[in-house]
């Protein structure tokens, strides 16, 4: 197990360039199924969660190739379909959350597919109903095996279909939409997620022959095709970094300007992070975010307390809460953070606390942070993180704390960001990784 040794208390400065977007690196590579010609990618991020996805492809009889930095090709064409009632399969994909988007694309061009349970991040119940239920809409069956922990699911020919999804769920719509588009007949998806990276699947999918309109809403219509061909895609900026710079930033007095990132897809992003006091400028592509010394978090018209929620998109993401709750604890002012989705991704507080935050955890879901308003620094402790994004938000709180901390379990933090502290020791942090 691997850690981070950070010292501090240092003023960062420079230019920093988010990395391709996770959430969608996951959804896309899947896609490359729906063909037997080659896919290419640009903009992915080299993390753990996606290469142990292209990793899964390869064992799957998928060609691979890496011909520079953050750029793959996929070929699909000669899948081995007996890898799936393998334990190789079992255990590298119940490891990975997103091997589940897998199911979409193998129901569409084989008729069959094998779901393990979730993994991936300890945050709370995520359940598969949505995947599965659209597959049964769609004229796929599926049987459970309690013993191995899997379902399996087979269809002769999905048929086109109206689908009112039970909730608005990214990978859900994600997996029903890829095995829409080779079904027989038109499909109608209402209620569905429209996140940026939903948006670029269809655009993709499109581009590959695929015929989607209502992208960007909550109403998808899909005409089935028969086939589909390769394409080249880029991934968009991760938003999710863009959001974990700007806290940063902010937290540690630093002047930092986000280059290429995607601003017109960043949503509500900017502006929830300026309703904590947060100044920043938009400037073509790049966000700017000047040296701060004090922000005030803002409160409601009529005076209340800010409350910051996560919603289905347009919404605020889930994922930038735990960066919002870290900031937050050096701002003037109080704000109400609500995760709403997941029960357990809250509780990485207690470590904010011990490093002399002021933070009432009101329940599994619901904290209430005071601002210190600098008046006292965040003191270095030994933690460890729990999940991508905590461990993000703790590795925040170090680097603007006084003294040594150390970061146990980094590879949480390695699923998600690229090389991080990499590129922020180039901006003139002192991160030290400990194999």
């Amino acid at each position: 197990m691997s850690s981070f040794e950070i010292r501090g208390g240092r003023k960062l400065s420079g230019t920093i360039v988010p990395q391709g977007a996770k959430n969608e690196a996951l959804q896309v590579l899947c896609a490359a199924l729906l063909t037997k010609e080659p896919v290419t990618f640009t903009n992915v991020p080299d993390i753990l969660d996606v290469n142990m996805l292209i990793e899964l492809l390869g064992d799957m009889n998928v060609r691979v190739e890496r011909p520079e930095a953050n750029t793959v090709i996929l070929q699909a064409d000669d899948v081995n379909l007996d890898y799936f009632s393998g334990q190789t399969y079992q255990h590298k994909s119940g490891r990975l959350r997103g091997a589940v988007m897998l199911a979409g694309p193998l129901l569409a061009r084989y008729g069959k597919a094998m779901i393990p349970q979730p993994g991936g991040d300890k945050i709370g119940r995520r359940r598969l109903d949505t995947h599965i239920r659209g597959f049964e809409k769609l004229g796929a069956s599926f049987e459970f095996d309690s013993e191995r922990n899997r379902f399996t699911l087979s269809c002769t020919q999905l048929k086109g279909t109206f689908l009112h999804m039970e909730e608005p769920s990214v990978t859900g719509t994600a997996n029903v939409l890829m095995a829409a588009v080779m079904a027989e007949g038109t499909t109608e998806i209402y209620n569905a997620a429209c996140e940026p990276y939903l948006q670029q699947l269809c655009r993709m999918l499109n581009a590959m022959g695929a015929r989607i309109t209502g992208i960007g809403s909550n109403l998808l219509r899909v005409e089935g095709v028969i086939e589909l061909r390769g394409c080249e895609h880029r991934l968009l900026a991760d938003m999710i970094e863009v959001g974990s710079f700007i806290g940063l930033a902010a937290m540690t007095q630093s002047e930092i300007r986000i280059k290429d990132a995607d601003v017109a897809h960043l949503g509500n992003i900017p502006e929830t992070f300026q309703q904590l006091g947060i100044n920043l400028e938009v400037q073509g592509n790049d966000i700017f975010i000047p040296a701060q010394e004090n922000y005030q978090i803002r409160r409601f018209i009529d005076g209340s307390i800010l409350t910051v929620y996560d919603h289905p998109w347009p919404g605020f993401t889930p994922d930038l809460l735990s960066i919002v709750l870290v900031t937050a604890t050096q701002a003037k002012g109080t704000v109400l953070v609500h995760q709403k989705m997941f029960e357990s991704r809250l509780f990485f507080v207690d470590k904010l606390i011990e490093m002399g935050a002021q933070i009432v955890l009101c329940d599994p879901h619901r904290a209430v942070v005071i601002g210190l308003n600098r008046g006292m620094q965040l003191r270095g402790i030994t933690m460890v993180s729990p999940d991508i994004r905590a461990g993000v938000a703790l590795l925040i709180a170090a680097l603007s704390a006084e003294g040594k901390s150390v970061i146990q379990n980094i590879e949480q933090i390695d699923r998600g960001y690229e090389s991080i502290d990499t590129r922020l020791n180039m901006l003139g942090a002192d991160i030290r990784r400990i194999d």
